[in-house]
């Protein structure tokens, strides 16, 4: 069965060291993360397949659904639960037909509006950010939270990215959004474990009352 994105969506930070991405990622998954996304952009593709297989094998064994970022012929290699792709990664309807019905699509659409609504009936979920400043992405557009609400009256899923953390996490899904996409809150925390953990209260407890 496909599953759902909903709640803390954890990214990998773009680390080629083995032993300390696996590391990390076990301790993302030992706090609790609703998915987590493989996101390596550096290495070599032998690199980062020896990458992506250790960590799918963190996930499983965690029972969270592993994404692969851009790499479409990775994420059917490794057997991940999706992929996830920007403007420049492809067909999103080609991307689909590769992957088949039974993964997961996410597709970025920035602040575009249109272009999310575009993506009905083919992607799984949309991505809107930056919603806040981002450390990882500080020139990226912004979007504002006003999209969420928009998208989800389409009947869109949508994950909020950019600069979200333990201050402004609920904001999202107060305005609308399924899940929230988070790389340095956590990768970057002292510690990674405890920093997942009060995410994922304050996501959930806020998706509780929004949904209620």
């Amino acid at each position: 069965m496909k599953p759902i994105l909903r709640g803390l969506y954890a990214l990998t930070p773009d680390d080629t060291d083995l032993a300390r991405l696996t590391r990390m990622v076990s301790l993302a998954l030992e706090g609790g993360v609703d998915a987590l996304q493989f996101r390596v952009k550096g290495g070599t593709p032998a690199e980062r397949r020896e990458l992506a297989i250790a960590v799918k094998r963190l996930t499983d064994a965690a029972a969270v659904p592993l994404i692969v970022n851009d790499e479409v012929e990775l994420a059917c290699e490794i057997d991940a639960a999706g992929v996830h792709i920007g403007r420049d990664d492809g067909d999103p309807r080609q991307v689909r037909a590769r992957i088949g019905a039974h993964r997961l699509l996410g597709v970025s659409c920035y602040n575009d509006l249109e272009r999310a609504r575009s993506m009905i009936g083919i992607a799984d979920h949309v991505g809107f950010g930056a919603v806040f400043a981002s450390p990882t992405k500080p020139q990226a557009v912004h979007a504002p939270l006003s999209l969420f609400a928009q998208a989800r009256a389409m009947g869109l899923a949508t994950v909020a990215i950019g600069g979200i953390d333990r201050t402004n996490a609920a904001l999202p899904i107060e305005a609308g959004a399924q899940a929230v996409a988070v790389i340095s809150d956590i990768f970057a925390a002292d510690d990674p474990a405890l920093a997942a953990a009060q995410l994922r209260s304050i996501v959930h407890q806020a998706l509780a009352t929004t949904r209620a």
